[in-house]
């Protein structure tokens, strides 16, 4: 979404960007092609030097974003998060920064915790900065075609005022609700995904060891009710055991732990996400954890021969 003299925006919001990962990266390198002000910042230089060819500024830490009108973090969990933007924080409670800032999480985080986080900013800049958590769905591929499900809690007027730039990183973008209801609607993603490709890989394995061709099996599912896109982009690896990461399974296992952590807060039974839980707990204890999503059918294959690893 290119911004134009139409724009109802005085000026563009300058926005920071911190953590340019597999997902992170893609996405930042989207928000310079629709013009936004963007400034990056990440631990390794690599991504640094290719987001400053691309056309976005360099900061040399988390502290320099201050004066960011959006501040984005795309880390792999809160605790790094928090730590990454305690900096920030500390240079906010000797001068706050300007009324309507908003930080936003875009990472699979807890729903309690991005609420107390959310407390923490709040006491931070006086009140003048708020948290939405805006957690995405789609993968790498999603991150690089601009095409990602970002899911939102928080303030509704922050949401509206902050929708343009999420606008340019996804095409399905919704606020769900107040802050934490981003990440509740993530983990539920994550709940149907990790027990969808489970499920695909325990079907994989038992269809091979009978002596089916998982691959034509495939096929036929996809045209019948068990067709998603779950099986179209993970029924191939799974059938071809092409478990090459484009994000690291066990990253599922706290996804997962979060549906059960959300679930327990309100007395909702969780006997998929339980078990699902366990599963991915199992993938990382077999030193998976690295490795693609998919790989859960080595896990499952393990478990039917004794812990052996199945023939590639």
């Amino acid at each position: 979404m290119t911004q134009t003299t139409d724009s109802p925006r005085q000026a563009p919001p300058a926005i920071g960007f911190v953590g340019l990962g597999h997902m992170g990266a893609p996405m930042a390198a989207n928000l310079l092609r629709a013009d936004w002000d963007v400034t990056v910042w990440n631990r390794s230089a690599a991504a640094l030097e290719w987001l400053a060819a691309e056309g976005a500024r360099t900061a040399s830490g988390v502290a320099e974003l201050r004066d960011a009108n959006v501040i984005i973090f795309m880390l792999p969990d809160l605790g790094f998060i928090e730590e990454a933007a305690e900096p920030l924080l500390a240079a906010w409670r000797e001068a706050p920064p300007t009324q309507g800032t908003v930080v936003v999480i875009m990472s699979s985080v807890s729903p309690q915790a991005v609420q107390v986080f959310g407390a923490r900013v709040a006491e931070a800049s006086g009140g003048r900065a708020t948290v939405i958590d805006a957690p995405v769905s789609g993968g790498t591929v999603g991150a690089e075609k601009g095409t990602l499900a970002i899911m939102a809690g928080g303030d509704a007027a922050d949401f509206e005022r902050i929708a343009p730039v999420l606008d340019s990183m996804g095409t399905t973008v919704r606020l769900l609700g107040p802050l934490g209801s981003g990440s509740l609607a993530k983990a539920c993603n994550q709940l149907l995904v990790g027990t969808t490709m489970a499920a695909l890989a325990e079907a994989a394995e038992l269809a091979e060891s009978s002596g089916m061709d998982v691959p034509a099996l495939f096929e036929v599912l996809a045209g019948g009710l068990a067709g998603s896109n779950v099986l179209r982009l993970g029924g191939p690896k799974i059938a071809a055991k092409d478990y090459t990461p484009t994000g690291p399974a066990k990253f599922m296992h706290k996804d997962l732990g979060f549906v059960l952590e959300s679930a327990a807060a309100v007395g909702s039974a969780t006997p998929m996400a339980s078990a699902g839980h366990a599963l991915y707990g199992t993938l990382k204890d077999q030193g998976l954890g690295d490795q693609d999503l998919t790989v859960v059918r080595e896990t499952i294959a393990r478990l039917g021969t004794g812990n052996k690893p199945s023939p590639r």
